[in-house]
């Protein structure tokens, strides 16, 4: 295993420091694992959470900065962060016009994410609504989850409804912003190479040279079929086809296409991705309003990409336009 790590036990933490040491404009409290965005909490404003498991990087701690979340929790490598750690962002971003948790759709983060609702209120009287992204077409059960996975919409909703959040909007209406986005948004992933855990100091699954996994998830899962490693076009097929097949896309103000990268895949191969990406959707009759290409919700250092598309209307557009200020994520 050739990392730049020191102890594979210590990752979180020490990448943590690094997130403290290099964005003097966000606040990390290492005791709890959460990153927060330096003035929160903002009086008057909804206060955004998320979190999850780490090795998604930049997703969620990436995504903390004005426009988009007011906190996030940290978990161990592909592990739910805990109850305490959300209570403790939940409260400490609570600026008095409630709080939205956004959640991936595995079962330990809705569980611990509900479990904390529950006490924040209980101790503080803070509203909290809880909005779960399962976006992923290519499977409606696994290891990690019952009813489809969170994936790459969990972006695209933090960046909507941040903007929502930050217009000033009340609690349901910026949740109802984020399950709107959520309900119009599909994904499709697949992968080249397994990603190896640190502590595991071996591949998740193994993988053949000339083969790749269609349908992956972002914990290492496998895909739901294993095929030849094909082109870049016909890989595109195979992940935009159940998209499409699962969804109407066509109409309205047209679709945020967004083609992510899932840690080690260059922007030139996913650029090559986009573009074939593009020729099936103009071919589809799927106009695309907005783009965002590269590496935003990843799975270590596993090879391969996603496709998530968001069917929009001008509110989106509008919601998505809106300035954003994140380490990850800025315009």
């Amino acid at each position: 295993m050739n990392k730049l790590i020191n102890d594979p036990a210590n990752v979180v933490s020490d990448a943590l420091r690094g997130v403290a040491d290099a964005h003097p404009d966000l606040r990390v409290d290492h005791e709890n694992r959460i990153v927060y965005r330096a003035e929160a909490p903002v009086r008057g404003k909804v206060g955004l959470i998320s979190g999850g498991g780490s090795g998604h990087e930049p997703l969620h701690a990436g995504f903390v900065g004005a426009g988009m979340l007011d906190a996030a929790c940290a978990g161990e490598i592909f592990t739910s962060p805990v109850p305490d750690q959300m209570v403790a962002a939940t409260k400490a971003v609570d600026g008095g016009a409630g709080v939205l948790h956004i959640v991936k759709n595995y079962t330990g983060d809705v569980m611990n994410f509900e479990m904390a609702a529950e006490i924040a209120a209980a101790d503080t009287d803070v509203a909290v609504a809880s909005v779960v992204t399962d976006d992923d077409v290519a499977v409606q059960d696994s290891l990690y989850t019952a009813g489809r996975r969170g994936v790459g919409v969990t972006v695209l909703v933090e960046k909507i409804a941040g903007a929502a959040a930050e217009q000033g909007r009340s609690l349901a209406e910026v949740a109802d912003v984020a399950r709107t986005v959520n309900a119009n948004g599909r994904s499709m992933g697949m992968a080249l190479t397994s990603c190896t855990v640190p502590a595991a100091g071996k591949p998740t699954f193994e993988l053949p040279d000339g083969q790749m996994e269609i349908g992956i998830g972002i914990h290492g899962e496998p895909g739901r079929r294993r095929v030849p490693t094909a082109s870049a076009a016909e890989v595109a097929e195979m992940l935009v086809g159940p998209i499409l097949g699962d969804l109407d896309f066509t109409g309205g103000a047209g679709v945020i296409a967004f083609v992510n990268g899932m840690g080690a895949t260059p922007m030139i191969e996913l650029y090559v991705m986009y573009h074939e990406i593009a020729t099936i959707l103009a071919k589809a009759g799927v106009t695309v309003a907005r783009t965002l290409v590269g590496s935003y919700i990843t799975s270590l250092d596993m090879a391969g990409c996603s496709v998530t598309l968001v069917k929009a209307d001008d509110e989106i557009l509008r919601l998505w336009d809106a300035p954003v200020r994140t380490p990850a994520l800025r315009w």
